[in-house]
């Protein structure tokens, strides 16, 4: 097998989370798959020895395409929101997964799409990539040119203003804190499997420099490999809530040290471990309450 055909094949692995992506950004399966097509010949033109993460590469060039369409296009045509995504094209060699159909169906509903349509393009690149895939701060500053400190922000401001709608079941808070807190609960009490159940299989936990200091891995891919990090931990967490995501605090002598804020969708797609005083005196913790 070719080079290219190698490159092709691992494309074809990740068109449907890029297309989930691209569908959350711009509403439009026909926009989407557009975008998505974008970023394939960006891939083609780009150098691929340079390229460490392909799947995060690719995330990210996908966002930025759709970021790049939602400012330009002042005025989009309107059309019916398509909840299931685009309508498979039988010649294109890409095969229906009934599955993974019904559930991007029911990840990007009709009551989301409508209430990131009110974002602005910024502010909806931040919250797709952050908070529905699991894409770093840090990658995402790179795109949007703020730091990562200003885009956790825009993060905080858009996560807000979508949990302003109690319809939008998809990123409902208490939902959300519920799989947190069951994950807290069996981390306490070592059940692998419990742990290895409510993690996504692609979950991505980062740490920032002080909480890997501390004993914390800088990044960790992979349920099996968190659940075993977890297994038999957490047994000082106590639920929070972290810029309005559901996480969890460690205090030390009455004062936070350590803070976990999890990306949950129908499960834990991300975790990020923070200890850096300056970024703690940043976060709005609110510890055992409900919002």
């Amino acid at each position: 097998m070719s080079e290219a055909d190698r490159l092709a094949r691992r494309f074809e692995e990740n068109r449907p989370r890029l297309r989930a992506v691209a569908q959350r950004m711009l509403g439009s399966g026909a926009e989407a798959e557009d975008a998505v097509q974008d970023t394939w010949l960006r891939l083609s033109r780009a150098d691929i020895a340079g390229i460490d993460n392909l799947p995060g590469w690719l995330t990210t060039t996908v966002g930025r395409v759709c970021l790049d369409r939602l400012r330009t296009c002042t005025a989009r045509p309107e059309q019916p929101w398509d909840t299931a995504g685009p309508a498979p094209d039988p010649t294109n060699g890409d095969p229906v997964d009934p599955e993974r159909e019904a559930e991007l169906t029911e990840s990007v509903g009709r009551a989301l799409l409508v209430i990131l349509d009110t974002l602005a393009p910024t502010e909806r690149f931040v919250f797709v990539l952050h908070d529905m895939f699991a894409i770093s701060f840090e990658e995402i500053a790179a795109v949007v040119d703020r730091t990562p400190a200003a885009v956790r922000q825009i993060a905080s401001r858009a996560r807000r203003r979508v949990h302003q709608d109690g319809t939008v079941r998809e990123t409902d808070p208490a939902r959300q804190r519920r799989v947190v807190e069951a994950f807290l609960a069996a981390s306490r009490e070592g059940r692998f499997d419990d742990l290895v159940s409510l993690l996504d299989p692609h979950v991505v936990m980062r740490a920032d420099p002080v909480a890997a200091g501390l004993g914390s891995p800088a990044e960790t891919h992979g349920s099996a490999a968190i659940a075993g990090f977890f297994n038999g931990r957490a047994q000082a967490a106590l639920p929070a809530y972290v810029d309005g995501l559901p996480g969890a605090v460690v205090n030390l002598g009455g004062a936070v040290q350590l803070v976990l804020c999890f990306i949950v969708t129908d499960r834990i797609i991300g975790i990020e471990v923070a200890a850096d005083p300056a970024l703690l005196a940043t976060l709005d913790l609110s510890v055992g309450e409900r919002r």
